[in-house]
């Protein structure tokens, strides 16, 4: 009989160097974690990157957008300044 045996390889250092760079640049995301690792040279798709980031659950959390105060709102609040 002939089993599948899988070729991946440990990424343990590759989930390290990510862990190093996201917590030493809060604000880089996948792509820019994969950019400087690719500068550093290593060969990692942006896919395997991404997975890796989703996993140890170091995404960026998206800011609220504010809410905008409508005109009416505001003209309601003018006040009338006595003579």
């Amino acid at each position: 009989m002939y089993f599948y045996t899988s070729r991946k390889t440990e990424q343990a250092a590759l989930i390290q160097k990510i862990k190093d760079i996201a917590y030493s640049r809060v604000h880089y995301g996948y792509r820019r974690i994969h950019t400087l690792l690719s500068r550093e040279g290593l060969k990692v798709n942006h896919k395997r990157v991404y997975q890796l980031y989703k996993e140890q659950e170091l995404q960026m959390r998206r800011k609220k957008p504010k809410r905008r105060v409508q005109a009416k709102v505001r003209e309601d609040r003018i006040m009338e300044l006595p003579p």
